[in-house]
């Protein structure tokens, strides 16, 4: 039996008390474990290739506009991209309009990629929703807008996807 068939026979600590928060947990660590395992092939850790789907759809844009499409504050992007930049998929360079700022491009290099990232990303989809109709799948977005958005009314603004 592999780790994500273990995961997912497991129940949590909680369950009885939060059944609904139980299993959203379960998906989500089943999902960060998929990504993971799928995103290692093309040399990206999970959360990186959110960053180069939003480059590679909007080319260049400036370090603190690329945090708030993400959600993410500065500290976490600043690593993130450090990592990229490590790796060759990114560059920053300073703004020319703003000496404060920093712009962030994906590089020729990460173009080699984007195909597969967006297999991977699009594979990952069909494992999740493999087994759901078209009616299942919209009905799923619709509870978990309404979830993500009970739990936003409780969370400081900007914190949404923080690693700190």
């Amino acid at each position: 039996m592999g780790e994500a068939s273990e995961a997912a026979g497991r129940e949590l600590p909680g369950t009885s008390l939060a059944p609904v928060g139980a299993a959203v947990v379960r998906v989500a660590r089943l999902h960060r474990m998929l990504a993971g395992q799928l995103l290692r092939e093309v040399g990206l850790h999970v959360g990186q290739e959110l960053v180069m789907l939003e480059l590679w759809e909007r080319g260049r844009l400036r370090q603190v506009d690329l945090a708030e499409v993400l959600g993410a504050d500065a500290a976490t992007v600043t690593r993130t991209l450090r990592r990229l930049e490590q790796t060759g998929f990114v560059r920053r360079i300073p703004s020319p309009d703003d000496k404060r700022s920093m712009l962030v491009e994906p590089t020729v290099a990460s173009l080699g990629v984007r195909r597969r990232v967006e297999e991977l990303w699009s594979q990952l989809e069909g494992y999740l929703t493999g087994q759901m109709s078209e009616e299942e799948k919209q009905a799923s977005i619709a509870v978990l807008q309404r979830l993500e958005a009970g739990l936003a009314r409780h969370t400081p603004e900007g914190s949404l996807y923080s690693e700190d």
